[in-house]
């Protein structure tokens, strides 16, 4: 088996971050990708055949009960019927869309994003900080951001494809860059 380490680098304002990447890291990236994606695959299927799915006593509830800096929001929130409706559509179909599209690498980042989206409001909601302000929420997120991030859905997944689709005699992303801030 073949080996080597890819050099990464990125500068933001002044600041210069670089290291070495060892290939076999694709494959832990694809884990990461996959790992999340049944994670909210299995979440998302648990609440639409479950039928009863309700976030309006969380939203009311949760968050002030735990003293989540944001707690007044999620009340609001809580306490709006049209809004709770669409997080009790949102919340369990999103999370199928999204681990679905994690699963097959397609609109990889477009998931991700809507992935990290959930846990930073998962995270605020079940605000603990008893133990740190680092707990799985967070670290969720963070994975999410990585899988956007390293374009996890080109590896082993259908943005590969999907970025070299042909276009008036170009592939799709060169055609149209802005869908790199979906695919890959």
């Amino acid at each position: 088996m073949a080996s080597q380490e890819v050099r990464l680098e990125s500068t933001i304002g002044s600041y210069t971050a670089s290291g070495q990447l060892h290939t076999l890291s694709v494959w832990f990236i694809l884990a990461l990708r996959l790992m999340m994606g049944l994670a909210f695959l299995q979440s998302g299927v648990d609440k639409v055949l479950s039928g009863s799915f309700s976030a309006a006593g969380y939203l009311q509830n949760a968050p002030p009960a735990n003293g989540s800096p944001v707690a007044d929001l999620f009340v609001s929130m809580g306490n709006t019927p049209l809004f709770v409706d669409f997080v009790n559509i949102a919340v369990p179909w999103g999370e199928v869309l999204i681990g679905l599209g994690l699963l097959v690498g397609c609109l990889t980042r477009l998931a991700a994003f809507w992935g990290a989206f959930m846990m930073l409001m998962f995270y605020l909601g079940n605000w603990d900080i008893s133990h740190g302000y680092i707990n799985g929420d967070f670290a969720y997120m963070l994975v999410f951001l990585s899988v956007a991030a390293f374009g996890a859905g080109r590896i082993l997944g259908l943005d590969a494809y999907i970025e070299q689709y042909d276009v008036g005699g170009q592939p799709l992303v060169e055609r149209y860059p802005w869908t790199r801030y979906f695919l890959g």
